[in-house]
């Protein structure tokens, strides 16, 4: 279609679905109990390390909200949407942004959470990423009027942003990206030194940094040093055998996920040895899964290489797709949203040691590594760190959908971005009532939680 078709096509949709549709959360008739909806994701993960999982989700509604992308994935799929479709984050809250190399060693800040990754309508992405804002505010005691305006701040950068794509050629939108130092450069004296900062400890967890704290020279090779139960070397996990087979499995990864990276890559990624495997817990919603770190090494033990081997499962968005690759899913959703990815990221499916075939995806543990910390932000800090995520979503929808028809169905007035915002608002009051259900679902002893781990 021409510009203005599709522009023509976005007003036809907002009109279809204005911006009162998407105002209020209201339960459908029949929500299906959270708890229920929780348990049932957990079917496949882990035992040992559920209570861990829960453990983390029951700290605050915030963190409730972090481990429970299915509850409201479910949710918006039964309210009204655009029908405008990009490839989604699928879990786009507030923690799942942050720095990162990218392979010309700039330091940028992007979306670095893909295991939910799907196509679906644009705007379930920005509610996810709004009701966090709403949540994070809520946690760090700040009052109504302050929490309204850093939501509709955030919804303002993000109509904004895809109104300027809406206006750029194809090429110039898929080069933009936030480079963190270009940011620092446009801040206040303030900002810009704590950005400054933020930047000056992200390039300092890099494969090197971790081999450090993770490792320990063993009978004169290195080891990854145990943690339990959040890092626990495969030999202390399972019988001498069985670690074996174990051990085979992720070479299995390793050998057959190389197919799947760039021929240069390739002879980079052979040119380091297996050296060390251990499994980690990681995150909130994604504890329980099988992740494990490999240790490698190139020229010798000073040059070492972290990469995570991660389980993959169905999207929240599209849980019935228990036949596709979801490796390759996540690879495949995290190269389109991203200004940059990994040089070493890619997928494989094996058959695991339960004779079920299993989906993994593959990338560095660290590489320039910067994560925000959330509940410490003032009010200052979170309203400019939420028009930063706005941005960087929206600029990750412009390369997948149709950021025309998207920019031209938000027009050029507020009332979406008041409409989302009360939206949040409500979403908000509803994940505290999901997380007073979920943490008197461990009182009654219906789940297992271990705190502070």
């Amino acid at each position: 279609m021409t510009p203005a078709e599709r522009a023509q096509a976005g007003r036809a949709a907002r009109k279809r679905v204005p911006p009162a549709a998407h105002t209020d959360f209201a339960p459908a008739a029949g929500r299906a109990d959270p708890v229920d909806l929780i348990i049932a994701q957990e079917q496949d993960r882990l035992p040992e390390l559920l209570p861990i999982r829960h453990g983390r989700m029951v700290a605050s509604p915030f963190a409730f909200y972090r481990g429970s992308a299915n509850v409201m994935a479910a949710d918006l799929a039964a309210a009204p949407s655009s029908g405008l479709k990009a490839q989604l984050c699928g879990d786009a809250h507030l923690s799942n942004f942050g720095m990162f190399a990218s392979p010309e060693r700039r330091l940028i800040f992007d979306v670095n959470d893909f295991d939910e990754t799907s196509g679906g309508p644009w705007e379930w992405d920005l509610k996810r990423l709004l009701a966090s804002l709403t949540l994070a505010g809520r946690s760090n005691g700040f009052k109504r009027r302050q929490r309204a305006e850093i939501v509709l701040a955030a919804a303002r950068a993000y109509r904004e942003a895809m109104a300027g794509f809406a206006g750029r050629g194809e090429l110039e939108v898929w080069y933009a990206r936030a480079d963190v130092d270009d940011l620092a450069a446009r801040l206040g004296k303030a900002s810009r030194k704590k950005l400054t900062a933020a930047g000056t400890k992200a390039r300092g967890r890099d494969s090197l940094q971790a081999y450090r704290k993770l490792t320990a020279v063993i009978d004169g090779n290195p080891r990854i040093v145990a943690d339990p139960p959040l890092l626990v070397p495969v030999g202390d996990l399972v019988s001498e055998g069985q670690s074996a087979q174990v051990e085979a499995q992720i070479r299995k990864v390793l050998g057959g996920y190389r197919d799947t990276l760039p021929d240069d890559k390739r002879r980079l990624i052979d040119a380091f040895r297996f050296v060390d495997l251990a499994r980690k817990v990681v995150g909130v919603g994604s504890v329980g899964t099988r992740c494990w770190i490999v240790l490698l090494t190139g020229r010798d033990h000073t040059d070492p290489l972290l990469l995570q081997v991660k389980e993959a499962g169905p999207s929240v968005l599209a849980p019935n797709s228990a036949g596709d690759n979801h490796g390759r899913r996540v690879v495949r959703g995290q190269r389109l949203m991203q200004a940059a990815s990994d040089i070493f990221l890619g997928w494989q499916r094996v058959t695991g040691v339960d004779g079920r075939e299993r989906d993994f995806y593959v990338r560095q543990l660290r590489d320039w590594k910067g994560s925000a910390v959330v509940d410490t932000m003032d009010f200052e800090t979170l309203l400019q760190y939420g028009r930063l995520c706005a941005w960087t979503l929206a600029r990750a929808h412009a390369r997948s959908g149709d950021r025309i028809a998207i920019a031209a169905y938000l027009g050029d007035d507020d009332r979406y971005d008041r409409a989302f915002g009360a939206f949040a608002q409500a979403y908000a009051d509803q994940t505290e009532h999901d997380h007073a259900a979920f943490a008197s679902a461990i009182a009654a002893g219906r789940l297992e939680a271990r705190t502070g781990i």
